[in-house]
């Protein structure tokens, strides 16, 4: 990935994105108004902010972008698979549909979600112009959500999973992220011949690696192209909220992508 800085804020781009069509960045936790131990780009609307400030946040970021702070299609996260095409941006006084992936063909929507420790999924179809953005915690890998935002782009646009370019964003590493016994059988259903490579053994615990597992079921979905970012954020709470790094008490990065 590539860092970039303007005006106190700091994101970074992959790589594969930098010559097409398509404007994209995931953003660290600064630069922002909040403050506190939100400092201070906090994107989260439900962390105790106060209620302005994660939309000047929001502005902030699209503005070091480029885009236009109005042109916004953002959903309620839950921690599923489901999808939502965003053909035009959602007004603001209109309530947020839960869904943990957006999909667009619409040049003029800005895809934006929300992460702290999740994985940021980012995928552009370079034949198509299609674009689409996906949250993925341990509980949406559980579901396939990479898989599900590989099947959004093919049943909403057409898309040859082949020809599509994919992007794993900074996110917690497999070495802070310890699981129950619980969360290692639901992966055991779906990864049976490669549990090694997604759960390794440290102090007696399991440590699940999110990574690895999105890029799999990705490859799985028929994506060849794939770029991780390899950034943890629990590593590094000095540029990233990581609700594993700071115990739960910590504000939510952004993400945006529009194509253009």
């Amino acid at each position: 990935m590539i860092r970039n800085e303007k005006d106190q804020l700091c994101w970074y781009e992959f790589e594969a994105f930098l010559t097409l069509p398509v404007k994209h960045g995931i953003f660290t936790r600064h630069g922002g108004v909040s403050t506190g131990h939100l400092t201070s780009l906090n994107m989260g609307g439900t962390v105790g902010d106060e209620p302005h400030n994660p939309r000047l946040n929001q502005d902030r970021m699209l503005t070091a972008l480029g885009l236009p702070t109005d042109r916004v299609f953002d959903v309620w996260q839950v921690h599923s698979a489901d999808a939502i095409v965003a053909k035009e941006s959602r007004p603001l006084n209109t309530e947020h549909e839960k869904a943990d992936i957006i999909v667009t063909g619409a040049r003029d929507v800005t895809l934006v979600m929300r992460f702290a420790d999740c994985v940021p999924l980012m995928v552009y179809d370079p034949v198509l112009h299609a674009a689409g953005i996906a949250h993925a915690g341990w509980i949406g890998t559980g579901k396939n959500v990479a898989g599900a935002l590989i099947r959004a782009m093919r049943d909403n646009f057409g898309s040859d999973p082949t020809q599509l370019i994919a992007g794993i964003g900074p996110s917690i590493c497999r070495e802070h992220y310890p699981v129950g016994e619980e969360v290692v059988e639901i992966f055991s259903r779906q990864f049976a011949d490669q549990m090694d490579e997604i759960v390794f053994t440290s102090q007696g615990k399991p440590h699940l690696d999110l990574w690895r597992a999105n890029q799999i079921q990705l490859q799985n979905a028929g994506v060849h192209q794939i770029e991780i970012a390899g950034i943890c954020t629990a590593c590094h709470t000095e540029d990233w909220y990581s609700y594993r790094g700071e115990k739960g008490r910590t504000g939510r990065f952004g993400a945006a992508i529009q194509l253009i």
